[in-house]
């Protein structure tokens, strides 16, 4: 493996928010068969509407996610992926996705991904269970303020003494 692919795979295999269920084999052919890209600051990754032919995985920089009518917009960084949501759905995308800089990435189509699955089940499978994962604790920053807030409330509401005299039950 070359340097540079070396590195590569140590900042996509070292991300908390990235694909974190990734061997490093898995991460050496993900990298063998992906497209290095690099985007200008304001460059779109994924357009909203559109669909795309893969996902990306970013190397370098950040990138931001336009998710309208949501603020602040999420940042992405090194090790994170965007338009998997596409990907899975076969569908247009949600969000567009802006450079916020000089980014690098990793950008891996369909159908190399496809054939990477069948050849690679357990790829497959540890790939779909970090988007997974990655979708569901995106889904909780999202909900998790508002969410959490409903929470305490309930729980306040509980632990308030009755109005009246009555007892509660122990």
């Amino acid at each position: 493996m070359s340097k540079v692919i070396e590195q590569d795979v140590s900042i996509l295999s070292s991300s908390k928010h990235g694909l974190v269920y990734l061997t490093a084999n898995d991460w050496a052919l993900v990298a063998d068969k992906a497209s290095r890209l690099s985007f200008k600051k304001g460059e779109v990754l994924v357009q909203r509407g559109k669909r795309g032919n893969g996902v990306y995985l970013l190397l370098k920089g950040t990138a931001r996610v336009q998710i309208p009518p949501q603020t602040p917009a999420p940042v992405i960084g090194p090790g994170e992926i965007c338009g998997e949501m596409s990907f899975l759905e076969d569908a247009a995308a949600s969000a567009n996705v802006v450079a916020e800089g000089e980014v690098e990435a990793y950008h891996l189509d369909a159908p190399t991904l496809q054939s990477l699955f069948e050849l690679f089940p357990h790829l497959a499978s540890r790939f779909y269970r970090s988007l997974a994962t990655n979708l569901s604790r995106r889904l909780r920053d999202v909900i998790g303020p508002r969410s959490e807030q409903r929470l305490e409330q309930r729980s306040e509401v509980r632990s308030e003494p009755p109005a009246t005299g009555s007892k509660r039950p122990s």
